[in-house]
Parts: C-alpha cells; sequence; structure tokens
C-alpha cells in the first residue's frame, strides 16, 4: 500500500477545446476517496469556472500534461492559485485499451496524489517571454538560412557561379553584383567592377563566374528572394533589439557567459532565456545536462549496453550549444578544441561535439550557480599535462613500432 502524498489533487486532461477535470478528496466519513469529474471549456470564462470548482472542492495541488501548446492557457489562469505541475507525457502513459478523457485525468490524478509525478521545468513569465522572443529569433535565422539556399539554387540554374568566387553569397558585393543582373547589366567585366575590398584581387575569376544564361523567370525569382531577405533582416534586428533591452538587467551575466570559449552573444542570450539566471532548480549540473538532453542515454539489460542516444527533448538549448562546441572546436590552444580533437578520432564530429556542449553546460552552469565565478581558460596541452606519464609510454610504443630504440632525456629547465 503506498502512502498518500496529497489529499486533494486534480488531474487535468487538456484539448484544444475543452478540458476534463478529476478531483480526488477524501470522502466525508475519512475513509476513502471521493472522485469528481467534471468537462470545462478552454475559454478564458470556462477556465475561470474551472478555477472556481477546484477551490470549491478544496483543491491544492493541479497536474496536466504538457499537450503542445494548449496547456498553457490553463496554466495561466490557475498558476496563481494552487500549486500547479506540468508534467511529461511520456511518464503518464496509460495502460492500453482503457482510453477515455475521463480515465486520463483521474489517472492523472491518482498519480498526483501517490507523489509519483516528476515536476517540469516552467519559469517566470518574464523569462517565459524572453524565450518567445530567442526562439522566434532562432526559427528566422533558419529562415534566413534557407532563402540564401534558394538564392544560390536560382544563380546556379541560370549558369551564375558568383558563390564559387565569393565566400558569403549575401555580402555587399555579392549583392550589387545580383542587382545589377536583376537590371539586365549584359556585360560581366562591368557587373564584375562592383567588387570591393579583397575580392577586386579576383577579377578575372568574377567575369568568369557571372558569364551565364539569365532568363526573365530568373530575374524575377532573384528580386523575390532578395525582398524576402531584406524583410527577414529587419525583423531579425528588431528581435535583437528587444532582446537587448529585456536582457540589459543581467547584462553582466552575459558577460560572464561569452568569456566562455565558443559562446557569442546570440547563444548567451538563448542560454539566459531557457535556463535563466537561478540554477535552483537543478541541483547538479548532471540533473542541468539531462533536462537538456545533453547526457547519454542509460539503456543497459542483461549486463549489455545498447544505444546510448541522446534524448529529443530540450532542442532550442541543445541546437545553440552545439552550435557553440563548432566554435569552440576551431579555436586554437583552448581546452574545448583539444577536447573535441581528442574525442573526434574514436567517436565522430558529431558525437564529440555534443560531449563538448556537455562540458561548456557544466561550465554555464557554475558560472550561473556563483555570480562571482570567472571562466578560466585550461590551455590545449591540459590533457597532455594531465596524463604526461601515459603521453611518454604511447609515444614510444608507437616510435618502437616504426623500428627506433628511444632514450628519454629532459630538458633542463
Amino acid at each position: 500500500m503506498m502512502d498518500v502524498v496529497f489529499t486533494h489533487c486534480c488531474g487535468l486532461d487538456v484539448h484544444k477545446k475543452s478540458v476534463t477535470a478529476c478531483v480526488l478528496i477524501p470522502k466525508p466519513s475519512g475513509t476513502g476517496v471521493q472522485r469528481l469529474v467534471c468537462t470545462f471549456k478552454t475559454t478564458t470564462n470556462g477556465l475561470q469556472r474551472l478555477s472556481g470548482w477546484l477551490s470549491e472542492h478544496g483543491v491544492t495541488h493541479v497536474a496536466m500534461e504538457s499537450t503542445g501548446v494548449y496547456w498553457k492557457p490553463v496554466f495561466n489562469i490557475l498558476e496563481t492559485s494552487f500549486e500547479l505541475w506540468i508534467v511529461n507525457a511520456f511518464h503518464l502513459k496509460q495502460v492500453p485499451g482503457r482510453k477515455t478523457d475521463v480515465k486520463d485525468a483521474e489517472w492523472i490524478a491518482t498519480l498526483m496524489r501517490m507523489g509519483l509525478l516528476q515536476r517540469s521545468y516552467i519559469p517566470e513569465v518574464e523569462q517565459r517571454d524572453l524565450r518567445d522572443l530567442t526562439r522566434y529569433r532562432t526559427r528566422l535565422i533558419g529562415e534566413r538560412r534557407s532563402a540564401a539556399n534558394r538564392l544560390q539554387k536560382v544563380l546556379e540554374d541560370a549558369n551564375i557561379k558568383l558563390a564559387a568566387v565569393v565566400s558569403d553569397i549575401q555580402g555587399v558585393s555579392a549583392r550589387a553584383m545580383i542587382e545589377a543582373l536583376i537590371a539586365e547589366e549584359p556585360e560581366p567585366a562591368v557587373i564584375a567592377e562592383l567588387a570591393r575590398g579583397r575580392l577586386r584581387h579576383k577579377m578575372l575569376e568574377l567575369e568568369a563566374a557571372l558569364e551565364g544564361r539569365v532568363r526573365p523567370h530568373h530575374r524575377f525569382m532573384l528580386r523575390e528572394i532578395l525582398q524576402h531577405l531584406d524583410e527577414l533582416n529587419v525583423r531579425i534586428d528588431a528581435l535583437n533589439q528587444e532582446i537587448q533591452q529585456r536582457t540589459a538587467p543581467y547584462e553582466a551575466t552575459i558577460q560572464q557567459l561569452i568569456a566562455v570559449t565558443g559562446i557569442g552573444r546570440i547563444v548567451a542570450e538563448i542560454i539566459l532565456a531557457e535556463i535563466g539566471t537561478n540554477v535552483t532548480a537543478f541541483p547538479t549540473p548532471k540533473q542541468l545536462a539531462s533536462w537538456a538532453c545533453l547526457c547519454p542515454g542509460n539503456n543497459i539489460s542483461a549486463n549489455k549496453r545498447r544505444s546510448g542516444r541522446t534524448r529529443k527533448g530540450q532542442k532550442w538549448l541543445r541546437s545553440a550549444l552545439v552550435q557553440a562546441a563548432w566554435a569552440a572546436s576551431r579555436t586554437k590552444n583552448t581546452y574545448l578544441s583539444a577536447q573535441f580533437h581528442r574525442l573526434r578520432t574514436r567517436r565522430g564530429s558529431k558525437r564529440a561535439a555534443v560531449a563538448v556542449a556537455h562540458s561548456i553546460l557544466t561550465i554555464v552552469y557554475h558560472l550561473l550557480a556563483d555570480p562571482k565565478a570567472v571562466f578560466r581558460e585550461l590551455g590545449g596541452d591540459y590533457f597532455l599535462k594531465k596524463n604526461k606519464g601515459q603521453q611518454q609510454r604511447r609515444a614510444i610504443r608507437t616510435l618502437e613500432t616504426l623500428g627506433f630504440q628511444v632514450a628519454l632525456t629532459p630538458i633542463a629547465a
């Protein structure tokens, strides 16, 4: 027999138009459990009626699944009046063959009553607003990247090999040349004269790359894509300004994060939006890594370790940290770069990037836990110094395998 943790609790089965509530409270006689079920609309009026109905029955704790975005209106109305838990739907799987809205709500309430649910991390409203801004910006940046790829496809279809010479197809020089193509400038040499800076050293290559077969269809497509890119740039700039205003009180924390190898301002703002400035919700760095889906999966059966793939949960923070890991891998004489190249040889580039992202998240945890902490670079030779004897033996074995007799003589300090 399991102990009751919450005596007055409720489980909610949330849908787009309705929410089914099941309340479990002690019977007036004091023995047994009384079950009350009612369905409400998900309009603001309906949810306020739900809140009043729960208060009438003395409910203190409420649990519901994180169903798409439909849980958010319910959360907004109930969060100030009850201890509201958002739980992972994977933890609430019902017994097969017994699937109704009422049974789902009763099952959630039963698990809640016995304390068998794990509460999801839901930040304060200010942080949720910042999340919306950073996530929308991430979407627009991805859309801008897709538009740039479409621009490149149209140029290739017109036999214009501009991307083979210009490193940035969205740069100032490339933009001027594309606009000249749209304006039906016939001479490649005249278009090539629009090049600026170091690109002017490639005039002959540019003239050859700009010799193509541009039809009216291509000009129309290029004009539309450029306008779309301009609109996206305007929207992204507006989001950047709004995000900077929202994060202005935490500028010291952002600068603290930017000091970490691989982290830029955009990634630092995403970290601040997803985790917040207070990491008390995560007692240890390992729990934060598990929440961010950056730790290996645990799948062992009959003493055999199966696939240890990471979960696909917190995609926003995970993708930003992996992006920072790739940036760190290209730095020189840094600990994270050394870790990446050390793991890449035996685990592959992608897994090495995830491992470095895990290390970056651990560093971020300690920086957020202690505002006075400062990131200290260990250097690219950290692993060599840490296992100096092992590195010596490995190098000697390699040379002996190649047919050399080795004698080590230390260099005087």
